[in-house]
């Protein structure tokens, strides 16, 4: 080839590499009670830097599902077929345990765990965790319903992925799927128009129209229906207990912006047959146990879409040479990258906060239900708001090679609105956590009591906690400041969890930009004095 050919000033493949060797996981991991979680999770963030399960990511996206409604003699069918690598995906994600591993695993931290893993997993790719967040969260409202639990949850949290339509006490594990949105009314789950009426024999016939269904191909579905007793929930199995298919009928996949891989579905009950899940009209109340676990999902996925794309600016600028110097070398694009790292961090270490609050509440730690329920309404508001613009910062730090498909980087800026989407977006999840404040106000007060540990540590956080208590003094149009209050605890929140157990430079530099205002309003703006090369370096792979 002609010298004009010659490679230089490129940068080497990011792979064979330990996804699981960040500072800010492991700290949270031991920090929150799963210590003893670190070698499987360090053996399934070594296998997510494999070339080989990059690759499973990237061909997944680019072989997105395709829907069969009928086979070539007629027949409904309503299959969806993947490629190969989407079933390596999930065979992965399902025999490490991240679908459902706490609710079958007593040991302290299982929360924990199974979010550090997923955290992990979703770097190699985040659509085939719809599915296995759904399965997940799914559990705890079935057991709302103790007969369809005792035969059911065994099968959801086997480690066992096991594809295909077959009745479901024949397969040697299942997968949820969640049904709850109308066209007519999108997150006002409420206007639903879907009916569900009894039968004789116990169950109800399901009928009507879902706008959005989660992962249509699952085994069973958690879906809203109104019952002669009002909007209720209701499990529906793909095939019936006798081995025939229930009337539930694919119309069309979702052509999505991101979120390639997975299949999301237009979905028709014609009929269908449903059993109860808790009591007639207290529908919304059974399923939100489902989607504040799925929310607490949307915000680890948010902090590992954040952290990949740090590690990959860092990487990018670690190996490439502008202007005679490395570009991480560079005052500006260091601070670019630091600001990158420190939303990172945060967003993980609140991140495995909340998991750990789950594990302490479920071992009956009366403080942490309230706590996990306004943290987590405010933490999914503001770490999956983030995303996009985290996202498209990091892209930026690689420049034209960014906005290239093989760079990976468009995928992760398509990816990253979802989360603030899902699980209602961003007004309704504001919206939700005044609704905890009101509603349940011993939430507040174990969220000061939180914060409050840290008194006196920092006095940007100590004013930043001032200034909140204070927008609470006036309740006058909280609505419509909803979004500035809510942003505020989430900001207070992350503060003070990196000014107790952060590293100081991160810490640092979140008070002083975050909490202090002495910040642009873009990232890479952080003021004089920050110590950025330390604050690199805890997303650097390689030097």
């Amino acid at each position: 080839m002609p010298d004009t050919h010659e490679v230089t000033n490129q940068v080497p493949p990011l792979v064979d590499h330990d996804l699981a060797a960040d500072p800010a996981l492991l700290a949270g991991l031991h920090r929150e009670g799963a210590g003893w979680a670190e070698p499987e999770l360090r053996e399934l963030g070594r296998l997510a830097g494999t070339q080989r399960a990059q690759d499973w990511g990237r061909v997944a996206n680019e072989n997105p599902p395709v829907l069969r409604t009928h086979d070539r003699y007629g027949h409904r069918v309503d299959e969806v077929e993947f490629h190969p690598y989407w079933h390596e995906l999930m065979r992965v994600a399902v025999g490490n345990g991240i679908h459902a591993a706490p609710w079958r695993d007593d040991r302290p931290g299982a929360h924990v765990a199974r979010a550090a893993k997923a955290y992990v997993w979703m770097q190699v790719e985040p659509g085939h965790m719809c599915p296995i967040s759904m399965t997940y969260a799914a559990v705890p409202a079935l057991r709302h319903n103790p007969e369809l639990a005792e035969r059911y949850e065994p099968l959801l949290a086997a480690p066992e992925y096991d594809y295909g339509l077959r009745e479901p006490s024949g397969k040697r594990g299942l997968i949820a799927g969640m049904s709850m949105t109308e066209k007519q009314g999108g997150s006002d789950v409420r206007a639903n128009t879907t009916t569900a009426e009894p039968t004789a024999e116990g169950a109800y016939v399901i009928t009507g129209h879902k706008w959005f269904t989660s992962a249509p191909m699952s085994d069973v579905f958690l879906t809203l229906a109104k019952a002669p007793g009002g909007l209720s929930c209701f499990l529906l199995p793909r095939v019936l207990p006798d081995g025939t298919r229930n009337r539930i009928r694919l119309q069309r996949l979702k052509d999505k912006l991101g979120n390639r891989s997975n299949a999301s579905a237009e979905i028709e009950y014609d009929g269908a047959l449903g059993w109860l899940v808790g009591e007639e009209g207290r529908g919304v109340r059974t399923i939100i146990e489902m989607v504040n676990n799925t929310r607490l999902d949307c915000a680890i996925g948010s902090a590992a879409g954040m952290r990949w794309g740090a590690v990959q600016a860092v990487h990018h600028a670690t190996h490439r040479r502008a202007f005679g110097d490395r570009l991480v070398d560079q005052p500006l694009m260091a601070n670019v990258l630091a600001d990158l790292v420190v939303e990172a961090e945060a967003a993980t270490t609140v991140a495995l906060r909340l998991a750990g609050a789950s594990d302490r509440a479920d071992a009956g730690d009366r403080s942490e239900e309230p706590f996990r329920r306004l943290g987590l309404a405010v933490t999914k508001y503001w770490v999956c708001k983030r995303g996009p613009a985290h996202a498209a910062e990091a892209l930026e730090c690689l420049g034209g090679n960014g906005y290239v498909e093989e760079s990976g980087m468009p995928r992760l800026y398509r990816e990253a609105p979802l989360a603030s989407i899902w699980e209602g977006s961003g007004n309704v999840a504001a919206l939700d956590a005044l609704r905890a404040m009101a509603k349940q106000p011993e939430s507040v007060e174990a969220f000061f009591s939180e914060v409050d540990r840290v008194a006196g540590a920092d006095a940007r956080l100590d004013d930043a906690v001032a200034r909140l208590r204070k927008e609470l003094t006036d309740l006058a149009d909280i609505q419509y400041r909803a979004r500035r209050v809510v942003e505020q605890f989430a900001l207070v929140l992350q503060g003070s969890l990196l000014v107790r157990h952060g590293e100081p430079a991160v810490a640092d530099a979140f008070c002083a930009t975050r909490l202090g205002g002495d910040t642009g309003l873009v990232f890479g703006t952080l003021p004089a004095g920050m110590d950025t090369a330390a604050i690199v370096d805890r997303a650097r792979v390689d030097r």
